[in-house]
């Protein structure tokens, strides 16, 4: 098997393709999508620090709640249904401007 690896390595770098792979990133790596709150749950967001502040700025009540592991797999759109005058769609929409600036981890 280790010997099936080697060739197969060495038949690439004298291809070129290790080389060209190794200098050009995958195309996923270089454009990642704004988190959304609409579909991006709330315990990635939470995960990330960037978007971490952003709530703790805008829903403060709700990012240090002890019940919010349990809100960790809904979307901010989701959790709306439980604390509407909490996120209200113009506190929805003031995050999501917000949080359209940020790069996810």
């Amino acid at each position: 098997m280790r010997a099936l690896l080697s060739a197969v390595f060495l038949a690439l770098a004298m291809t070129g393709s290790v080389t060209a792979y190794a200098e050009t990133p995958p195309a996923a790596a270089k454009t990642k999508a704004a988190y959304k709150v609409q579909e991006t749950d709330l315990g990635t967001m939470l995960d990330d620090p960037a978007s971490k502040a952003i709530l703790l700025k805008h829903i403060p009540e709700i990012v240090n709640s002890p019940q919010i592991e349990m809100g960790r797999g809904m979307t901010l759109a989701q959790l709306q249904q439980f604390a509407g005058d909490q996120l209200t769609d113009e506190k929805l929409a003031t995050i999501q401007t917000e949080l359209d600036a940020v790069k996810p981890n």
